[in-house]
């Protein structure tokens, strides 16, 4: 897969994210490698159903995260302004460990890789556009991901929380 030669860089902007431990009600930062706050991921209490919000330093709601309940296989939704942007699911196919992230206004993306253990990329068409690793951090419970350049950053973050909800309840 080359997740980490250095040929495959996708020179993109790293942030730092924690691992399975978002729950309803918890709020933390994801930063930048360089240590600034860039997206709070804010777990909203009371809610019948497991609800985490994407939002910018300053507030701003950038995407909601939503579980699909009475789905056949467990699924997410990233939603923005209200409607639903992408749905992510486990994939029924292949050997691997893969997600599948379902456009809205079609196309998908493909997370594939060692996702458990939070050594995978998200892919577009074959393209890379995201790279999620626990080595680039040597804080206990914590990863990164790479967003490559000109990529909806906050919007790859939420589909990032979605695969590690998703594998944290499968």
């Amino acid at each position: 897969m080359g997740l980490f030669r250095k040929d495959d860089d996708i020179s993109g902007t790293r942030y730092q994210m924690r691992e399975r431990v978002f729950a309803i009600g918890d709020d933390f930062w994801v930063e930048t490698d360089g240590g600034e706050r860039a997206f709070k991921i804010n777990g909203k209490a009371l809610r019948v159903r497991k609800t985490l919000v994407v939002e910018g330093p300053s507030g701003e709601e950038l995407f909601g995260i939503r579980e699909r309940v009475l789905s056949v296989r467990d699924k997410m939704t990233i939603e923005r302004d209200g409607d639903t942007a992408a749905t992510v699911k486990k994939a029924l196919i292949g050997l691997r460990e893969r997600y599948d992230i379902d456009l809205d206004g079609g196309g998908e993306l493909q997370a594939k890789g060692n996702i458990v253990d939070h050594e995978y990329e998200i892919e577009r068409d074959g393209r890379t556009v995201a790279q999620i690793s626990k080595r680039w951090f040597r804080v206990r419970d914590t990863y990164g991901i790479e967003i490559a350049a000109g990529e909806n950053e906050a919007f790859l973050i939420a589909a990032a929380v979605c695969i590690d909800q998703l594998t944290e309840d499968g």
